[in-house]
């Protein structure tokens, strides 16, 4: 963790932003596999329902790690497409394919963390309306960690659709994230409202 601190404070382009997203949805899932465990024996939840939820936390935090080292690659694909040579008309050419097939690959990873990041965001619902109630202000900053997860994501793949040029993919881009940002919406609602409820500070969101 130190080492990735100090390579995201320095002053290379990568990691950037796209590894902290995907950063801090690992987070999240660790926060979240942590309170499934204390909810194993306090809550209303099912045994198998806590265990899943934990299982699922687990592969999606180890996923979600990988995808850490997977969007500094992509972007340092996008910085070896703007380095092509560009001399003649034929290399310019090329240049300008490679750099949007560049772009269109960029958004992978960030379109990975923001389908993660909505399931721990649901994770993070469960648990905090049904789970070990002693451990909800934990599962509260899961949901606050995958909810800046997923704005991560859907910023990254904005930043990568401004370059691109194939219009049916940005449409359907932009679909998903009008859907995500919908379940956020109605997600962080149902939770700030059980924090209120309980007594707990709600932070801006």
């Amino acid at each position: 963790m130190k080492r990735f601190l100090e390579r995201l404070a320095s002053d290379a382009p990568t990691p950037g932003g796209g590894s902290a997203s995907a950063l801090a949805g690992a987070l999240s899932a660790s926060l979240l596999a942590m309170t499934a465990g204390l909810s194993l024996k306090k809550g209303s939840l099912e045994k198998k329902e806590v265990q899943g939820i934990r299982k699922r936390a687990l592969v999606i935090q180890e996923r979600l790690l990988r995808a850490v080292d997977e969007d500094a690659k992509s972007y340092e694909a996008v910085l070896r497409a703007f380095r092509l040579p560009r001399d003649t008309e034929k290399e310019r050419s090329r240049r300008s394919r490679i750099i949007q097939k560049a772009y269109k690959e960029a958004t992978h990873t960030p379109l990975l963390v923001c389908l993660l990041s909505i399931q721990l965001l649901q994770y993070s619902k469960i648990l905090i309306l049904k789970g070990n109630p002693n451990a909800m202000s934990d599962a509260a900053v899961a949901a606050l960690l995958s909810n800046a997860a997923l704005s991560g994501g859907i910023l990254n793949i904005r930043v990568n659709l401004v370059k691109g040029t194939e219009k049916r993919f940005i449409k359907k881009m932009e679909t998903l994230i009008k859907g995500w940002s919908n379940i956020r919406n109605r997600s962080m609602q149902v939770i700030f409202r059980k924090l209120q409820n309980e007594g707990n500070p709600v932070p801006p969101w």
